[in-house]
């Protein structure tokens, strides 16, 4: 049996749904904005490029922030199951706790809507509302996934991905046909499909959540600090192309879109290795929990060959068709990226799929600090060959490559040696201290 079926047959039943809702989704990135990029070709080129950083910031900034809730709701939720205790509780805490995160963000896009709007959207205020309603729709989305996966309702959490990419790739096309032709009804679409999603598993949500024991603030947000900060570090690596390029020379809308259209299409491994990351977790928790060194070690090398193999089969079309397909899938001008640039988005996307497996040892093994410090480690390298000058797309691609690189080269010296060797039990939250 190869590595990816092994990986794939330790995932928990029901799961299947998961992945599905998972393909749904990520194609519905590549039909939104391909469709978009069609339609809005005989715009104004700024058009498709405020879609294109609007997609960007909720891809990056959202995820980065709502994210982990998700995660640490699944992990607390999940044990108190185990226990046969409600959720109730936790999301009461949690919900409240978005609602803060979210609170502090609509307040600094509201607080310097002008600023964002002439830097990031060529002035449109009506944009920087669009952001703050699809960072709300995220949000809830996320509440709710917590729940559902932590009690195991896995079908409903895979059809809340499945509807949201329906919608996607419904909406786009009825913009298409309708013949809109503004970056406002596109990236509309990033408001309407989550909360018809959130709405649509409402009823499966509410039936998870039993009444419980309390639960405390610490218990839910001690590792959640580490934790985003990492998940924002990693979103902004593996999105800075675009965002650095808007900022640093914001006149180049066709390199802007062209960009995203590239990033998109060298990011395609990054959705199958998603549907793997549950399995991952799960199973490298089992042999540290059992002091197996060994069997750590041959887990983690199992998934480092998935993923290379991943960025190979990936990346190889990439470089060779690449410039190609942006211009017939995305409708990119012709001449703004070339094989080399998609080469160092296919090393950087192999080499951040690495640095997301050791990530998953880092969290088993109890390191979120370190974890944060080598994110933190991988973003200034990034920026330090950002700022070099140079042509743009060159740097970015660059820097994109490099900075993955280095985060995962700095996990995997933190990981050595760092694996107990002694059995391990689980604490009431789930965790696991030596014994």
């Amino acid at each position: 049996m190869n590595p990816i079926a092994k990986l794939l047959k330790a995932l928990p039943p029901g799961t299947a749904m998961v992945a599905g809702g998972t393909a749904v989704l990520g194609a519905a990135s590549y039909i939104h904005l391909a469709v978009a990029g069609q339609s809005l070709a005989g715009a104004d080129s700024a058009e498709m490029a405020g879609v294109s950083v609007l997609w960007t910031l909720v891809m990056s900034v959202g995820i980065g922030l709502f994210f982990p809730i998700e995660q640490e709701l699944t992990r607390i939720v999940a044990a108190r199951a185990v226990r046969g205790e409600g959720a109730a509780p936790v999301l009461r805490k949690a919900g409240l706790l978005t609602a803060g995160v979210l609170a502090v963000v609509l307040g600094a896009l509201v607080l310097f809507a002008g600023p964002i709007a002439d830097r990031l959207f060529q002035g449109d205020r009506a944009l920087v509302a669009v952001l703050g309603a699809a960072f709300t729709g995220m949000a809830l989305c996320y509440l709710t996934r917590g729940v559902l996966a932590g009690t195991g309702r896995f079908t409903a959490y895979g059809s809340q991905l499945a509807i949201d990419g329906g919608m996607r790739i419904a909406l786009a096309f009825a913009c298409a046909v309708a013949g809109l032709h503004s970056a406002l009804a596109f990236s509309l679409i990033l408001v309407v499909a989550p909360f018809v999603a959130l709405l649509a598993t409402l009823s499966p949500t509410r039936g998870a959540v039993r009444p419980g024991g309390p639960i405390t603030t610490r218990e839910l947000v001690r590792g959640l600090g580490p934790l985003t900060a990492s998940t924002l570090l990693a979103q902004v690596v593996v999105n800075a192309a675009v965002m650095s390029t808007q900022l640093l020379e914001p006149t180049r809308t066709e390199l802007i879109s062209g960009l995203l259209s590239a990033l998109v299409l060298a990011r395609i491994p990054l959705f199958v290795f998603g549907s793997l990351q549950a399995s991952l977790l799960s199973g490298l928790s089992s042999v540290v929990a059992g002091g197996d060194h060994q069997g750590f070690a041959r887990m983690l090398r199992k998934a480092g060959l998935v993923v290379l193999g991943l960025g190979v089969v990936g990346g190889v079309p990439a470089v060779l068709i690449g410039p190609w397909l942006i211009e017939v899938l995305f409708h990119a001008e012709p001449g703004q990226l070339g094989r080399l640039d998609f080469l160092w988005f296919a090393i950087g996307t192999t080499c951040y799929m690495l640095a997301m497996v050791l990530g998953q040892a880092q969290m088993v093994l109890h390191k979120h600090r370190a974890q944060l410090a080598c994110w933190a480690f991988g973003t200034v390298v990034l920026l330090g060959i950002t700022l070099v000058p140079g042509d743009i797309a060159l740097r970015v691609g660059l820097a994109y490559a490099v900075g993955s690189l280095a985060t995962a080269a700095a996990m995997l010296l933190t990981l050595r040696g760092a694996v107990p060797r002694r059995t391990a039990a689980p604490t009431p939250d789930g965790q696991l201290t030596e014994v």
